[in-house]
């Protein structure tokens, strides 16, 4: 391990004992406000923190609060998480402005400026013409962006994508597309050509 390494895993070690206090702080109040408003909260306040120092803060919180999430992460200025149960592996760079919903995203992926993970394509229930749809409960889906992804910006992703695929910028990906080395654009999204020569759509 370089001593820049070394130096860079200190510094993530310290943000994880400043930011101790905090977790502990979310844990005492989830109890009384639920755990994903709560976590929202926090993620929001976390989120206007800008430069090296907010990155800092926000690896070291959800590798304490989110389940089996590494802190060597980089979570951009105003990227807001609405579920404590989001995974985000060692890594992944997530861009400014995102929402990110329930979800594990894989090793090494990049998200551009803007995207949207939403927690599946099943939030809203609106079946019964009869009730207000705000009264129509929907179910949260933990999807999952494969390592080694790159989402553009603006990117609008609904359901789990496959290791290696790049969603185009303001690319609307809204079923599971199960395609190798694919490169998905569209609305909604079709895969439009392949990162590995001699690969085809099926």
């Amino acid at each position: 391990m370089t001593a820049r390494n070394v130096l860079k895993r200190g510094t993530k070690n310290l943000f994880l004992l400043l930011m101790l206090p905090a977790f502990l702080l979310y844990g005492l109040l989830a109890t009384v406000g639920g755990k994903d408003a709560t976590f929202q909260s926090f993620s929001q306040c976390l989120s206007l923190i800008p430069g090296k120092l907010g990155i800092y803060m926000r690896a070291a919180f959800y590798r304490l609060a989110c389940p089996e999430t590494s802190d060597e992460i980089s979570v951009g200025f105003l990227t807001v998480f609405s579920h404590w149960d989001t995974t985000i592996r060692k890594g992944v760079y997530i861009g400014p402005q995102c929402n990110i919903g329930k979800c594990t995203i894989g090793e090494r992926a990049l998200l551009g400026s803007g995207v949207h993970v939403l927690s599946g394509s099943r939030q809203h229930e609106f079946s019964d013409p009869d009730k207000p749809i705000q009264e129509q409960r929907g179910a949260f889906e933990k999807i999952a962006i494969g390592s080694d992804c790159w989402l553009g910006n603006q990117a609008l992703v609904m359901a789990s994508v496959p290791k290696g695929s790049i969603i185009a910028a303001g690319t609307v990906y809204i079923r599971e597309l199960d395609e190798q080395a694919a490169i998905f654009a569209g609305n909604p999204a079709k895969v439009i050509k392949h990162r590995v020569q001699g690969v085809h759509s099926q």
